[in-house]
């Protein structure tokens, strides 16, 4: 079934060129989740190879609206990008095996999934948001600072509803709303990094870099909350 990454990244990366592209390759890869789940009997998103292909899904379909929005409707820049940076992960994905054993009872709840997929639908807005603040910085077009936040503020949105649902999980799960694992501590950093983002947004004008800089900085933060916490640090969450 792997193929089907190799043709999705494919269509990605030829996305930047003609835009149907980009949804083939979408469409490829959620055909690839769907096959997943059906294997699985759940939704993929337990260990990297799953989660990976996850956020490259989800930064594509996210994506979907702001493509066709009026700043960015004739942008092969930002096409490119966006196909870019999906297959860039889909691709990262290939090295890992995927997790085919049956979940522990902790993880075999609703809580856990609805957790993990809001989840990654921010990530993926707060990656658009960085695309969108890069442009931004290149061609200081307003209407791009204004999707920018949008991207954010829906995203802020999502993972505000993750964080509630993986509390609610972890009720379940360990007897308590929260624990101070590293991941748990880097989730209220993100959180709280994205709070402070809307609000410097409110500042004015003479403050646009700085908030299409935050965006960019902020993508980072979630890399790392996601990647950098799993791959360095013990936790709970740990994939």
């Amino acid at each position: 079934m792997k193929w089907l990454l190799l043709l999705s990244s494919s269509l990605y990366l030829f996305g930047g060129f003609r835009r149907p592209f980009l949804i083939a390759g979408l469409a490829a890869e959620l055909a690839y989740l769907a096959l997943r789940a059906q294997e699985l009997g759940r939704l993929p998103l337990v260990g990297p190879h799953d989660t990976l292909v996850f956020f490259s899904a989800s930064i594509a379909l996210m994506a979907l609206p702001f493509l066709f929005a009026a700043p960015l409707r004739q942008s092969d820049r930002f096409n490119w990008l966006t196909g870019f940076t999906a297959a860039l992960f889909a691709l990262l994905a290939l090295p890992f095996r995927s997790f085919n054993m049956p979940l522990p009872p902790i993880l075999d709840i609703f809580w856990f999934e609805l957790h993990v997929a809001l989840a990654f639908f921010a990530y993926a807005l707060f990656a658009i948001g960085a695309l969108l603040g890069g442009l931004f910085l290149s061609r200081n077009e307003r209407p791009l600072l204004d999707l920018q936040y949008r991207a954010a503020l829906v995203g802020y949105t999502f993972f505000s509803a993750s964080m509630v649902s993986g509390g609610i999980w972890g009720y379940y799960a360990w007897g308590t709303y929260w624990l101070w694992t590293p991941k748990e501590l880097w989730t209220s950093i993100l959180w709280l990094f994205y709070a402070l983002y809307l609000h410097i947004r409110l500042k004015g004008p003479q403050w646009e870099r700085a908030v299409a800089w935050g965006g960019i900085v902020g993508f980072g933060v979630t890399l790392f909350t996601y990647l950098g916490v799993s791959m360095l640090m013990k936790s709970s969450h740990s994939f």
